[in-house]
């Protein structure tokens, strides 16, 4: 063996560097790093510390991406709100269904439908009012003759009550005031004194009679000495088929009529529960409409006229 390849002593393999022997443990025992050992180094890990981007570049990179990636969800979203937004808006061009057309209709079936309807709502309005203050049914009668002239004329529409609605105090026990009786009290309706009643005799044909009572007579009673002449013809109890009185009852009479209706056969002794409304005012002409109904007058009504006339009765004011 030459001298060349003689080992080296021991000591020399052994002893550390003189300057690692100055050197804390903790600093000898900390691995190098790649930023210690240079830019051409590796690190353990196998990462190349020119192309490794400094940590907190890492951490404001995720915030930036964080925030860039919730900015297009924020936008979304308000895309989202604005489209649903513009779904919930009302088309006027949608089809809302068939109670809307019916009652935005401006020609055609629905809105002459819609009117006859609305007609029809109309009347059962004014008819239940006027049946609440009137208590009678119909309320309001049309006038088709002229035998109560000139105080009710032919067409008029009268409102009547039941006799015990609004009676004045001076009307009897049925609610009624004789024309006898009116003059010694001063009560006038229709510009005469006394009550002008509605009466409906059973078992006869036709409308109902409007008239003015002039006397109220009791069964068995000879009323002639009380009658009026001219009404009476100036004729006896026996000459007049009402007397003495078969009943107790109204003698009655229109204003524009000459004879008692008892002395001319119009009707017998009114009893008290025939009559069924005493007049209370009258609308002129408006009884053309009801009238119309029957065929007894000519008229086109209107909407609101129809409201009123179309909850009235005929009824006969029988001229002699």
């Amino acid at each position: 063996m030459s001298s060349g390849d003689e080992p080296a002593p021991e000591d020399e393999r052994d002893v550390p560097a003189e300057d690692d022997q100055h050197k804390s443990p903790s600093e000898m025992e900390t691995p190098p790093t790649g930023t210690e050992v240079g830019n051409d180094t590796e690190t353990e890990t196998g990462v190349n510390a020119s192309t490794d981007p400094d940590p907190d570049s890492n951490s404001n990179s995720i915030d930036d991406a964080v925030t860039t990636q919730t900015e297009p969800i924020t936008s979304s979203s308000g895309d989202h709100a604005e489209e649903d937004q513009r779904s919930t808006s009302v088309d006027p061009r949608a089809d809302h269904g068939f109670f809307y057309r019916f009652y935005h209709a401006n020609d055609g079936p629905l809105m002459f439908i819609r009117e006859i309807l609305l007609s029809a709502l109309i009347v059962l309005l004014i008819g239940g009012l006027l049946f609440g203050l009137s208590g009678v049914w119909p309320p309001m009668v049309a006038i088709e003759s002229e035998s109560m002239e000139p105080n009710i004329q032919i067409y008029d529409l009268v409102f009547v009550t039941a006799p015990d609605r609004f009676s004045p105090s001076d009307a009897d026990e049925y609610g009624v005031v004789t024309l006898e009786h009116g003059e010694d009290v001063g009560y006038e309706s229709f510009n005469k004194p006394g009550s002008v009643v509605v009466f409906d005799e059973p078992g006869t044909i036709g409308p109902p009679i409007i008239h003015r009572p002039h006397l109220y007579v009791e069964e068995g009673e000879d009323w002639s000495d009380r009658a009026d002449p001219d009404a009476s013809g100036d004729r006896s109890c026996s000459e007049m088929s009402a007397c003495p009185a078969p009943t107790d009852g109204y003698i009655t009479k229109g204003d524009n009529n000459g004879r008692y209706d008892q002395v001319s056969g119009i009707a017998p002794v009114v009893e008290e529960d025939w009559i069924t409304g005493v007049a209370r005012f009258r609308i002129p002409y408006l009884g053309w409409i009801r009238l119309a109904f029957t065929g007894q007058a000519v008229l086109t009504p209107t909407i609101p006229l129809f409201g009123i006339a179309a909850v009235g009765s005929t009824v006969l004011g029988r001229k002699t």
